[in-house]
């Protein structure tokens, strides 16, 4: 998880330069709505490449995806520790009887 904290860091620093010096910048400066498109956007490549079977680019493009959500997550002012948290709380409950609990 060190490497995704690092990233998250990176991202939050990045969020204050220039967006014409950093493509992070550029993105957060679209707003929320667009960090959200591309997120979407990496995820849908991501599943091709699962479909396809193509282990390489399912790679490349996860780690896409990887990044994406942590932008989108600064977006909206979303810590990445708090998302690790909710996974932590989740740890050992059954997925069927997680999601009932939420309803």
């Amino acid at each position: 998880m060190n490497t995704l904290n690092e990233l998250a860091a990176t991202i939050a620093q990045r969020a204050k330069a220039d967006p014409e010096s950093s493509w992070t910048a550029k993105l957060l400066a679209k707003g929320p709505e667009k960090c959200a498109e591309k997120f979407g956007e990496e995820a849908i490549e991501a599943v091709i490449e699962a479909v396809k079977g193509d282990r390489e680019k399912l790679t490349y493009e996860a780690a896409d995806v990887l990044y994406h959500l942590l932008v989108m997550l600064e977006a909206r002012d979303v810590a990445l520790e708090d998302v690790l948290t909710e996974l932590a709380r989740r740890q050992g409950l059954s997925g069927i009887a997680e999601k009932a609990a939420r309803s």
